[in-house]
């Protein structure tokens, strides 16, 4: 199947120089063009392989040929093509849609009767994922905390998200700003940004959530081990339109993914006041780490500069410390534990 490569100013004038004289040379239309020898053969070979171009009776004879007749010659075997997956997808749907009819008589009145249905199972879940995206119509949002996603699950949820904004679909995504720091991450937010999507950062996140048309709603059981948790899957409108107001609370406190950022995660003053308050209230490190969506040996070395900072040998020290400069309210001391 022959590829499609656009014609240029040189290729243009190459042909119509053809067309006047009929036999050429590539160094005759440079120095009738006034431009480089390269070009003209660049040009001349992309016309020929368009069908523009064909040998004539010797050496430096070329015939001009008619673009209608080249269109036809390119373009038949791209429109039978097309034609033959057209078929296959009609077969595929009308093989697939008298099972689905069987299917949903079966299990979709029991799964709409239910507000809240649990899938213990990822593969089942991400299954639930497919089907509401194709059925998306109108806007999918989606809490990502923690840090950066791996090149590979970017990679596959690009593709997803570009079909979603083809068909008009509405992307607002959360991240936290440790994200910021992935290199892959920042990539993929500049694509899809590109496409009409929106991202933003904030510097604390609850689990994940995906919603999409406000209608239903994938909350993440939790992760034990390296395997995909399962996930509920949520329809009941009250709860659905609770999760959707917690996103816009969210939302309306983010700032905008900053793509040509750093690719380390500095610690900033909001950062700071972050991991100062959080262990105002008596979180352990591993738990301060997962709200922040950093790694706990991170984590660790925040906390021990904010203690270093304040001259504190211990936590119950700088909540003192803290307290007395008015970075905590008093009665919300740090923890010594």
């Amino acid at each position: 199947m022959t590829e499609h490569h656009p014609l240029d100013e040189v290729a243009v004038a190459t042909y119509e120089y053809a067309l006047r004289t009929g036999s050429f040379t590539d160094e005759d239309v440079a120095r009738s063009l006034g431009v480089e020898v390269h070009l003209v053969a660049e040009a001349r070979k992309l016309l020929q392989h368009l069908r523009l171009l064909a040998a004539g009776g010797d050496d430096r004879a070329v015939v001009a040929l008619d673009p209608e007749i080249a269109e036809a010659e390119l373009v038949t075997p791209l429109e039978l093509a097309i034609a033959h997956r057209r078929r296959e997808i009609s077969g595929i749907h009308q093989q697939l849609q008298a099972l689905s009819a069987m299917y949903r008589s079966r299990v979709q009145p029991v799964a709409e009767d239910v507000p809240i249905r649990v899938l213990d199972d990822f593969e089942d879940v991400r299954r639930e994922i497919d089907l509401a995206r194709r059925r998306c119509t109108e806007e999918r949002i989606t809490l990502q905390p923690g840090g950066g996603r791996s090149a590979e699950l970017l990679e596959q949820d690009l593709l997803q998200t570009l079909e979603l904004r083809q068909r008009g679909v509405r992307i607002r995504t959360l991240y936290q700003s440790t994200a910021s720091a992935s290199l892959a991450t920042r990539s993929y937010v500049r694509q899809i940004c590109e496409a009409g999507a929106e991202v933003r950062v904030a510097e604390e996140l609850s689990e994940r959530l995906i919603i999409y048309d406000r209608k239903l709603a994938f909350i993440p059981k939790e992760r034990k081990g390296k395997v995909p948790p399962g996930a509920a899957l949520v329809t009941d409108p009250t709860v659905v339109a609770y999760l959707c107001r917690s996103f816009e609370s969210d939302w309306q406190g983010s700032q905008a993914f900053d793509t040509g950022g750093a690719a380390e995660y500095h610690h900033t003053e909001e950062l700071r006041m972050s991991v100062i308050r959080l262990m105002a209230m008596g979180l352990k490190d591993e738990v301060i780490a997962r709200r922040l969506g950093m790694a706990t040996r991170t984590c660790r070395r925040h906390i021990s500069a904010i203690m270093n900072e304040v001259g504190a040998t211990s936590r119950f020290q700088a909540g003192m410390v803290l307290t007395r400069q008015g970075m905590i309210p008093d009665g919300d001391g740090v923890s010594s534990s």
